[in-house]
């Protein structure tokens, strides 16, 4: 699909790239999600964006320092993000991919257990019994099957569309543009729409499956890839906070009241790398980056928020929260050690399992065979 196409496409913006805020009639039930939030929660919103685009850049600094073996940068992707995590209820679950550092967040992840798992010293980094934001998943596509799995049990448990609207549950994936194109997420449509799962699908179309374009992976646009399967969508400004929150939050509300499963395309970008591994000026142009530049989420919402009459210091206090964070983060980052070499076989198995101590007992005798014992 063609820029030219891609701009003819009907699209959910609340806040303009100039950050006049307006709702266009055709998109007037969103607006109720909008008037409901108080000026501490816009202030809220853009507190959360500054500080992951400021961990962002701490945690690439770090990869090229050697304290991580690998890192995901999202800078540009902070709308989507930052207003779709807000816009999911306190008892619904999150399946992410790789690169949701801001919904994690929006949700009380400790922003360490993000680096301990991207550098390699534990399992997992977080325990999603207590968070409910599930763990990262490396392997493309494999997140939409788990969550759309979880989504038919929660309602196989009558946690959806019930008189108690406070108890019921939904839940919501996300990926990319590039994992639209695997089988997992085509599945994940068909299981969700034959069971009425209460699903979410979040893609984040930052137009670059690593250097695969979006135009090369799809002759539609996404929001419609649900639609043969019985999943209606619809596609947002993903650069646009308050329509990311809106039309999530009134769409995961629906899943919760038994509206069955919905497709959420955020049109963003991704101005960085796609991983730390790779170099983007390879597969494309500096006049696209700056295109994209130009409709910066933060500068949107701070241009939004200065009309409003937030001065100065507001600004000049989230650069301090995010310069704060980043000198917290980096000392603990260098002071982390090597995890315990047990660790390996901890949580293989929900229950002690012969194999594993017979494992674990073999690594012991051959360390103690070695001279002087292992260091």
């Amino acid at each position: 699909m063609s820029a030219q196409e891609s701009a003819r496409v009907p699209m959910v913006q609340l806040l303009s790239p100039d950050g006049q805020y307006g709702v266009p009639k055709e998109y007037a039930e969103y607006a109720k999600y909008i008037e409901e939030l108080t000026e501490a929660d816009f202030l809220k919103f853009y507190r959360d964006m500054a500080v992951m685009r400021r961990f962002d850049v701490e945690a690439t600094a770090l990869q090229r320092q050697g304290q991580l073996g690998l890192w995901v940068p999202a800078i540009g992707q902070e709308g989507a993000q930052i207003g779709s995590g807000y816009g999911v209820g306190h008892l619904d679950h999150i399946f992410p991919s790789y690169r949701e550092h801001g919904v994690a967040i929006t949700h009380g992840i400790d922003l360490m257990a993000v680096l301990k798992m991207l550098r390699g010293v534990n399992h997992g980094g977080w325990n999603p019994d207590e968070t409910r934001f599930h763990l990262y998943a490396i392997v493309l596509g494999t997140q939409v099957l788990h969550a759309t799995g979880y989504a038919m049990g929660v309602k196989f448990d009558g946690k959806v569309g019930t008189p108690n609207l406070a108890d019921n549950q939904a839940v919501i994936s996300y990926f990319g543009d590039g994992a639209t194109a695997e089988g997992d997420v085509s599945e994940s449509f068909l299981f969700a729409a034959t069971n009425h799962a209460p699903i979410v699908f979040f893609c984040q179309n930052n137009q670059w499956a690593i250097s695969s374009p979006v135009n090369s992976q799809t002759t539609v646009p996404l929001y419609l890839r649900g639609s043969g399967f019985g999943v209606p969508g619809i596609r947002i400004d993903g650069n646009d906070v308050l329509a990311s929150y809106a039309v999530t939050k009134k769409h995961m509300d629906d899943a919760r009241n038994g509206g069955g499963p919905f497709m959420i395309e955020a049109l963003t970008y991704r101005v960085g790398a796609h991983t730390t591994s790779d170099d983007p000026t390879k597969y494309r142009t500096s006049e696209e980056v700056e295109y994209w530049k130009a409709r910066d989420p933060l500068d949107r919402l701070e241009k939004f928020l200065r009309r409003q009459g937030i001065g100065d210091s507001f600004f000049e206090e989230c650069d301090a929260a995010g310069e704060a964070m980043a000198t917290d983060i980096r000392a603990q980052t260098f002071a982390l050690g090597e995890p315990p070499i047990e660790n390996m076989f901890q949580h293989v198995y929900s229950e002690p399992h012969p194999y594993i101590e017979e494992q674990q007992q073999w690594l012991n005798n051959y360390e103690a065979s070695l001279e002087g014992g292992a260091e």
